[in-house]
């Protein structure tokens, strides 16, 4: 399977109390299918994982497979930094019907490429879904090689690849080594149309939150030959893609969803909410980029 152009890490509504809010989880999950999302990700980073308990995180995928219902994929986040809770944890959401499951290299332990790679084998084997091998450097405190990554990718059902270590050489040296049956996908929003230039898939994106759509339209036209207009796109969303980072994730995106109308801003500790002077450059970057979609619009 490939997961579309753009899937979404979702994010995880609460209450201000800090209870899931799964109302307003409901209408995020339609929001996303109407408005550019092809498959959804839950309990990854920006779903705020770590601060979930075991039950809300498997109440909280069973809900998000049950009211997709099949309309798009969910891949379940499953991935920790205990192999043998990874495992439990791909067994329980397989019985859910998850259509894949997202594993993060394991964090805090620092393990070699090595055991990198006996982490995910070791996954692999108890489970036929379709394995997403996550790569995030920043917060795990390691790098999946490009050669652990082709590695891995020999094995049948590793055929997806989130790379968000920032670096577009590692990200080359995996495009030319993996089986042209496997998708690599950029896990940073801002190196989505460079990925998609040297053969990537496309995108995990925070940013299709609110602008899923238009990342589309933005892949679409690079695909089509149409490269002006999708230089025009990048350009534009460059600002509000780092924007959306300028604080730990998902607090920015939170705040952008909640200028749509979703009441999503409470994040759980120890993350807090935006400053209102990074809240006020959010909206003159939003505005600022709803005018260059206007012109890019008026132009194709």
């Amino acid at each position: 399977m490939d997961l579309g152009r753009v899937a979404t890490a979702m994010i995880t509504p609460f209450y201000d109390n800090g209870a899931i809010n799964y109302e307003v989880a409901e209408r995020v999950i339609e929001h996303l299918i109407l408005n550019g999302t092809d498959t959804i990700v839950v309990c990854g980073t920006t779903g705020e994982t770590p601060t979930l308990s075991i039950e809300e995180k498997r109440a909280f995928i069973d809900f998000t497979i049950k009211k997709v219902n099949k309309r798009i994929p969910v891949i379940a986040g499953v991935g920790y930094n205990d192999t043998s809770y990874t495992i439990e944890a791909t067994k329980v959401v397989e019985a859910f019907g998850a259509d894949g499951i997202m594993v993060v290299a394991p964090f805090y332990n620092k393990p070699n490429q090595r055991g990198i790679y006996a982490h995910f084998e070791a996954v692999a084997k108890t489970t036929e879904l379709p394995i997403v091998v996550y790569n995030v450097p920043a917060r795990t405190g390691v790098n999946i090689s490009a050669d652990t990554t082709i590695a891995l990718s020999k094995i049948p059902n590793i055929r997806i690849i989130k790379e968000a270590s920032g670096s577009l050489e590692q990200m080359t040296e995996i495009l030319s080594g993996v089986p042209k049956d496997t998708f690599v996908y950029s896990g940073d929003d801002a190196l989505t149309l460079p990925l998609v230039s040297i053969g990537g898939k496309g995108v995990i994106s925070v940013a299709s939150h609110v602008i899923g759509n238009e990342i589309q339209e933005m892949i679409r036209a690079y695909e089509d030959g149409q490269h002006k207009i999708a230089h025009a796109y990048h350009q534009a969303m460059l600002p509000l893609a780092k924007q959306l980072f300028v604080d730990p994730n998902p607090v920015p995106v939170k705040y952008a969803l909640s200028k749509l109308g979703f009441p999503v801003e409470h994040v759980r500790l120890p993350l807090v909410e935006m400053l209102d002077e990074d809240k006020k450059k959010y909206d003159q970057i939003w505005e600022e980029f709803q005018a260059k979609l206007s012109e890019i619009k008026s132009h194709s």
